[in-house]
């Protein structure tokens, strides 16, 4: 048996795992048992959307002292407290919401949500 039967094995093995996987679970948890929306809420909702927010990415912070801020120049390095690769903060209005990584589309930075920080934990942060 070559190694490339092996991994073939090994594939298919995997694959059958997931399809098995993927038929255990149950889609009782997908429905949806809320009741409509009234004009009235669907204005509220509507006002609400309409808010402008400012999102911003954070690479990392520094702390300097001024007589080293009022000694920046061109070409100069500053040291940042994260370390390269990490995911950078997704921030709004100065809130952490989620963590991701730099890509490059159409020649303009962007960025790829990899961990998005759930509801209930951004509400305990607010307290």
């Amino acid at each position: 048996m070559s190694t490339e039967d092996t991994g073939d094995d090994w594939a298919a093995a995997m694959a059958e795992q997931a399809l098995e996987e993927a038929n255990a679970i149950g889609l009782d948890e997908l429905v949806d048992d809320s009741k409509p929306i009234t004009e009235e809420q669907a204005a509220k909702l509507d006002t609400i959307l309409d808010i402008p927010v400012t999102i911003s990415m954070e690479v990392g912070r520094s702390f300097i002292s001024i007589r080293n801020l009022l000694q920046l120049n061109q070409g100069s390095v500053v040291e940042l407290d994260r370390v390269a690769g990490e995911p950078l903060d997704v921030m709004v209005n100065g809130t952490l919401i989620a963590h991701g990584e730099v890509v490059v589309v159409n020649d303009k930075f962007g960025i790829r949500l990899t961990d998005v920080i759930s509801q209930t934990e951004r509400i305990k942060k607010l307290r």
